[in-house]
């Protein structure tokens, strides 16, 4: 292995106008694939095999519609000062909002708080709680929504609604995370080399080698099933290790020049070496 990436190296470097061309055919390529491909259609996460999963499997083959790992939320009415939450006028608003918490199409139940005993002892607060049939990663952003807006109607008579639970957890977007955690790596990178060409080539690395392989997950999305969350994962993994395995390669490139090797059996050297343990991590990976 060492042996061929000692001659891959070389070649590359011999080359490297050709091989960085490569690349940027490839990012293109994944790209134009990802732009014309449909979106992933599947938002559900699993991981089998785990007790959790196995107890959420045996509810729903026990009890078939329960959605026992389906996203809840909890509504909590506090009655205006002097009043209780049994008076007409409250009860009344409550169970409204009840029912608009029902017409959902992906509500499963929804306890009203004055048949599931839930008043407070004093009876100036009660509470809702909605059972939806899929989990808070799957569920539509309507639904979220619907839920929200329930509550702020029911404040217009005068009480106090407070909305929680997983229901109102938004998927994860990419996006300005990853951008600060570029950021952040060119700093350390440019403190670290003490020279922006030197810190700028694990960067760009990661980013074409993330950048393709993001858009490749995107453009086969539909065609595996994969979820919507796995763009996410594969640019947090990516962007990780893309530029601590690049660090590798360049540092010991950086360390066979300071040997007075010339440049062409340098980058041998370090893809041969450096890059022989960046082969087998990244498989590992």
């Amino acid at each position: 292995m060492a042996t061929f990436l000692y001659k891959l190296g070389r070649l590359a470097f011999r080359r490297r106008h050709f091989v960085a061309l490569i690349w940027v055919a490839l990012l293109t390529l994944a790209g134009v694939g990802a732009a014309s491909a449909p979106s992933a259609g599947s938002t559900s996460f699993s991981i089998p095999g785990t007790e959790a999963q196995k107890a959420f499997d045996l509810l729903e083959q026990r009890f078939p519609g329960s959605s026992a790992d389906g996203a809840t939320a909890r509504v909590v009415f506090k009655a205006p000062s002097g009043e209780k939450m049994t008076d007409p006028g409250n009860k009344a608003t409550v169970e409204e909002t009840v029912k608009e918490l029902s017409d959902g199409s992906e509500v499963a139940s929804v306890t009203n708080p004055y048949q599931a005993n839930g008043i407070s002892k004093d009876g100036t607060i009660a509470y809702a709680s909605v059972s939806y049939k899929v989990s808070g990663m799957e569920l539509d952003d309507a639904s979220r929504d619907a839920l929200e807006a329930a509550g702020k109607e029911a404040q217009k008579s005068g009480l106090t609604v407070e909305v929680g639970g997983d229901a109102l957890r938004a998927t994860p977007h990419t996006g300005t995370a990853e951008i600060i955690g570029i950021a952040v790596a060119a700093v350390v990178l440019v403190i670290t080399f003490g020279s922006l060409l030197a810190a700028g080539l694990p960067l760009l690395t990661a980013i074409i080698g993330v950048g393709i392989g993001v858009s490749a997950v995107t453009a086969l999305a539909s065609t595996l099933d994969l979820g919507s969350t796995t763009s996410t994962l594969a640019s947090m993994i990516g962007l990780a290790v893309g530029i601590d395995y690049a660090l590798f390669v360049v540092s010991r490139y950086r360390g066979e020049l300071a040997e007075g090797r010339d440049r062409e059996e340098a980058a041998g050297r370090a893809v041969g070496t450096a890059g022989s343990a960046v082969v087998f991590a990244g498989l590992t990976v």
